[in-house]
């Protein structure tokens, strides 16, 4: 065999390991995982979350995905001691398993110009 069909050969079965390992990997922990979270999407624009209404249930997690539009806004739950920088150009996501109904207001904690004050949305949580 020559030195170029050993490594073809070579080349070839380190591909197939490596996908292999991705299979096994996917199989064990990320079915897993996104079988049991439900992903959000949230745009974050001046001055506004979209959706700013969010209603999940008690012990769900959650990702909360934030696509940042125009700004770096921020991403701030007071009750739930969760905070986020949201970065425009890049998905920011945010893992929540609240534990307790009720009513949580969000906030955008990062001065974003007039109007800052009225970003805000809340988090229902249902039994």
């Amino acid at each position: 065999m020559d030195r170029a069909r050993r490594q073809l050969c070579a080349r070839l079965a380190c591909g197939f390991g490596a996908l292999l390992t991705v299979a096994a990997i996917d199989a064990q922990g990320f079915r897993k995982i996104a079988g049991k979270e439900r992903i959000i999407a949230i745009e974050a624009r001046k001055f506004v979350y979209t959706p700013n209404e969010i209603t999940v249930k008690k012990d769900e997690t959650v990702v909360l995905a934030f696509t940042a539009v125009d700004f770096i806004h921020g991403f701030f739950i007071p009750d739930m001691n969760i905070r986020a920088d949201l970065k425009p150009g890049q998905v920011t996501e945010v893992r929540l398993t609240p534990g307790k109904a009720g009513e949580y207001a969000f906030l955008c904690d990062n001065f974003c110009g007039s109007g800052h004050e009225e970003m805000n949305g809340k988090i229902i949580v249902t039994e």
